[in-house]
């Protein structure tokens, strides 16, 4: 699913290269956060691409345990809040114990960058980043994690600068869904 994702982005989409690299890995990791941490087998990930504002809306959702519960599977976090846990996942090295702590990291890094809005809801509370500024609110209910992030597609960024330079997401994303010619040609 993830690299159907990100080829139906490829293929149909007006993204700058350096953000399709950072997204790219970001994408990854959330939708492995489903596999790894929700306990269920399958999440739902669509994209909106709005040509005109020159902006992505990504949506990934699954109905599992949610993240305070995921967190509360790691002893430091058993008795941490749902609101704690919706601000303390999106810092680096924060985990249940399953994973290592950096995909919701890199992908707050990413709409650090470039994000217009990032919504992380989880069970009666949700985080939401809007104009530079981020609040944690009660908010209905969700079964699971949902994950909802408009972020611009024109400006060029340093993908591996998103991921501090742990990886080189630049050359990952090359490697894996850039055609040979394609890459001779920019050169």
């Amino acid at each position: 699913m993830y690299r159907d994702v990100v080829n139906a982005m490829t293929s149909h989409f007006e993204i700058e290269v350096s953000v399709l690299q950072a997204l790219s890995y970001c994408l990854y990791e959330m939708m492995d956060n489903v596999h790894i941490h929700s306990g269920k087998p399958l999440g739902t990930a669509m994209t909106y691409y709005d040509d005109s504002r020159k902006t992505l809306r990504i949506l990934i959702a699954d109905d599992g345990m949610g993240i305070r519960k995921s967190l509360a599977e790691n002893e430091k976090y058993k008795d941490i809040t749902e609101a704690e846990a919706l601000r303390l996942c999106l810092e680096d090295t924060i985990t249940d114990g399953k994973g290592m702590g950096f995909g919701l990291y890199t992908t707050s890094r990413l709409v650090d960058r470039i994000g217009k809005e990032f919504i992380l809801h989880s069970g009666t509370h949700k985080l939401i980043t809007k104009d530079g500024s981020t609040t944690v609110i009660e908010n209905g209910f969700w079964q699971g994690t949902l994950i909802y992030m408009e972020i611009g597609t024109g400006e060029e960024i340093d993908a591996n600068q998103v991921v501090d330079h742990r990886a080189n997401v630049a050359e990952e994303y090359n490697e894996a869904f850039v055609e040979t010619e394609e890459l001779e040609s920019l050169w």
